[in-house]
């Protein structure tokens, strides 16, 4: 018996005898029957197989009673203490359900044997009730006769007595299924199996990285669930952050337009960079060795302007003043403060015609590496 489904044999799982018919004894009651016509469960008691085989004889022989006075029904009705009909059929009388101790070569494993369907057969006999319809009958091709009390009775018998003869016999071995594995095997190591039994790296990636997505977002419906107030704070950083990155985007790009005047376009003839800085600086290195130091500042700035003119930081015209090449840089560059220390040292030496010396040229020579003049 099948102890995880009650009434059924556990060892050759199915029943020689129609058991649909009295597994749905329940359903097929009219509107009018009550839902539970049997006395609640009296809960498990644990028996051994002997005990079990025992409890089945004694069914047997319950059942049996209660067809019996079925057939003599002016013997029970002498009986006027009690309620029902044929007391006979008292679905009381079948005790507690089975809790079977049942040994196999795993061990020693309980199995439940329930008696809910047998307590159903046997209220609906203790009484006189009309005959009942079929729930099947509105089906097509099924049988619209009812089944009658005393039909059920001889089919609970029947199953009882298959059940006590199921106990002796043996459960299947449990297969291991090598020769099924071997020929799923063989089957998937054919040609047009490989590419479908295939796993690449990048779909194990995938389907790991999808899965780490459905969790984590799946984490956020139960946060935003339990406290709604985080959803609506997520809400107002992701605006902020939008905000926030659009401001500086836009800071940025007019940065750019100020700093960037002029298209990729080769540099003007006449402009320093038409010279390269290197030369400029090789000319004031030269100009240093010589000490005339006005000379080496002088050709030093122009290297410093050929040099950020090269970047294309302003369109190449040889004809702007010192002061105009310092306000095409914007007031936030940072290389803006050294550009204007060493135009102010530029226009001292070569407009103010002031003398220059030594630490002159060095500190003008520290503001141009700060501009990118360097040897390379």
């Amino acid at each position: 018996m099948n102890f995880l489904r009650p009434g059924r044999a556990w060892w050759s799982g199915c029943s020689t005898m129609p058991a649909a018919a009295i597994a749905i004894v329940a359903l097929t009651s009219g509107p009018h029957t009550p839902a539970q016509e049997f006395p609640a469960n009296a809960g498990w008691r644990d028996v051994s197989l002997a005990e079990y085989r025992q409890h089945l004889e004694n069914l047997d022989a319950l059942v049996a009673a209660c067809q019996q006075q079925r057939t003599a029904p002016a013997a029970a009705q002498t009986k006027g203490a009690s309620k029902l009909d044929f007391p006979a059929c008292d679905p009381a009388q079948i005790g507690p359900d089975d809790r079977v101790q049942w040994t196999a070569a795993a061990g020693s494993q309980p199995r439940q044997v329930r008696y809910d369907w047998l307590r159903t057969i046997l209220s609906r006999a203790a009484k006189k009730a009309a005959p009942q319809t079929n729930i099947f009958s509105a089906m097509p091709g099924a049988k619209a006769k009812p089944l009658t009390a005393d039909a059920l009775l001889s089919e609970a018998r029947q199953r009882l007595q298959d059940d006590s003869q199921q106990i002796d016999s043996q459960p299947a071995p449990n297969s291991d299924h090598a020769s099924e594995r071997k020929s799923l095997n063989a089957i998937l190591a054919q040609r047009a199996y490989q590419n479908a039994t295939r796993v690449t790296m990048r779909e194990r990636f995938l389907e790991w990285f999808s899965n780490e997505l459905d969790k984590f977002f799946a984490s956020l419906v139960r946060i935003g669930a339990r406290a709604p107030w985080i959803g609506l704070l997520l809400r107002v950083l992701l605006i902020a952050g939008a905000c926030t990155a659009l401001v500086w985007l836009v800071l940025r790009i007019e940065k750019q337009s100020r700093v960037r005047l002029i298209p990729e376009v080769d540099a003007s003839p006449g402009g320093p960079s038409a010279r390269d800085w290197q030369l400029w600086l090789r000319d004031a290195q030269a100009m240093a060795a010589q000490g005339r130091w006005r000379d080496a500042i002088h050709f030093l700035y122009w290297a410093a302007i050929s040099r950020l003119e090269s970047k294309r930081l302003w369109p190449a015209d040889r004809a702007r003043t010192p002061r105009e090449y310092l306000g095409l840089l914007a007031g936030t560059d940072p290389r803006k403060p050294n550009l204007a220390a060493l135009t102010r040292s530029f226009e001292r030496t070569w407009y103010g015609g002031r003398d220059a010396a030594a630490d002159d040229f060095n500190s003008a020579m520290d503001l141009a590496r700060a501009l990118g003049v360097a040897n390379e």
